[in-house]
């Protein structure tokens, strides 16, 4: 099984921005960590600060990822085009955040992405990425 994890806009300064909510740990460590955790998958990370990568991204992910864990990121509340690029792959996505949106400001109280993708998880951190590896390695039906 071959996954992807995608990160869109300020997601690069993970461990130094707002670390009272997002935490001290890097993306890197964690990528590290997951790799470790999951040694049969194959592990893709890739981090974009513009939309339209991110969506060449998510359309270059069909036939080459059986899933992706998408952390859009401020783009999880406006992007109407990453929501149409998610729907329009056969390519299984899981929405991670690492904060709970519905505990912030109530602008980030919606996501267009949830209604296109296999579900959603957030509030738990960074460790949100292990559970969304593990939603795409065991669906719920």
């Amino acid at each position: 099984m071959k996954i992807l994890i995608l990160n869109g806009p300020n997601l690069n300064l993970q461990g130094r921005r707002n670390p009272e909510i997002y935490g001290t740990r890097t993306f890197e460590e964690l990528f590290g960590e997951l790799k470790s955790r999951f040694p049969g998958v194959g592990l893709d990370y890739f981090q974009s600060n513009h939309e339209g990568v991110l969506i060449d991204t998510i359309q270059q992910a069909e036939g080459r990822y059986d899933g992706i864990v998408l952390n859009a990121g401020g783009y999880t509340h406006t992007s109407v085009a990453l929501r149409d690029a998610v729907a329009a792959v056969s390519v299984p996505v899981v929405e991670v955040h690492i904060s709970s949106i519905l505990a912030r400001e109530g602008f980030r109280h919606t996501s267009m992405l949830a209604p296109v993708v296999r579900g959603s998880i957030m509030g738990f951190g960074l460790d949100s990425y292990r559970l969304g590896v593990e939603a795409l390695l065991n669906p719920v039906r």
